[in-house]
């Protein structure tokens, strides 16, 4: 099993966070978001750690990872960012992580262990820290609802009711070489300004309407996303 980090991005809303470095070398409790993530891939059992790289990409060039570049960074979406490690997906399980994510090495290490061809990591405890990061919780949330076989069933929509959101998606996500299959063909599918444009949630919603199984790994925090400066205060009074 392979780790797979997607770190091309610019992180614009970090503001001067992140004007001349990753997102992904932010620092909470004095170690990057970076560093979470290689030490949590590792401990899951991942024996080898990529990265694709886009803004200040060279900053990436020594942290002992395989790298990939994403030369169209500024104008494509994180699912062709993903797609630029497709050598590694079509041979090997992948672990794929947001790069503005930090998790523990055991949440990593369920996902690892589920043997669906696409799975997805979600918080079932959600809205607890909704309720920290957002003054309206369901400002940001969206659907996410899973059967009793823990396949997802919805994920992406605009709601106002808690009852239609029985998780968070993480951006933490286990590809097998055929999950990966499946979703190649749907972006060879697309016109290219199409997949250009393509998000992870809105490939998720996509391979669902097309009837692709996908399954859902719940676990446990402590985790986070760091969408802001505001998120990052929050994150420093955790003892992560």
């Amino acid at each position: 099993m392979k780790g797979l980090i997607l770190a091309a991005g610019r992180g614009s809303r970090m503001g001067a966070l992140t004007d001349a470095k990753p997102k992904c070398l932010v620092e909470i409790g004095g170690r990057s978001l970076l560093d979470r993530q290689i030490a949590a891939l590792k401990a899951a059992g991942c024996a080898e750690i990529g990265i694709v790289q886009g803004w200040q990409g060279h900053m990436l060039a020594q942290q002992g990872l395989a790298l990939f570049a994403n030369p169209h960074w500024q104008t494509t979406n994180m699912v062709r960012s993903l797609e630029c490690a497709a050598a590694w997906l079509r041979a090997d399980i992948c672990l794929v992580s947001y790069s503005d994510i930090f998790y523990p090495a055991a949440a990593a290490a369920k996902l690892g262990a589920c043997d669906a061809p696409l799975a997805i990591a979600y918080d079932p405890q959600w809205l607890t820290l909704w309720q920290q990061r957002f003054a309206d919780p369901l400002a940001d949330a969206e659907t996410f609802r899973r059967g009793a076989d823990g396949q997802l069933l919805e994920i992406g929509g605009k709601t106002k009711n808690a009852a239609e959101i029985q998780g968070q998606y993480m951006g933490l996500l286990r590809f097998a070489p055929a999950g990966w299959a499946v979703v190649a063909a749907y972006l060879a599918s697309l016109p290219a300004a199409a997949a250009d444009r393509l998000d992870m949630t809105g490939l998720l919603k996509a391979l669902l309407a097309q009837g692709t199984a996908i399954q859902t790994v719940a676990v446990d925090g402590p985790w986070g996303e760091v969408d802001s400066a505001n998120d990052l205060e929050l994150y420093r009074t955790w003892s992560v």
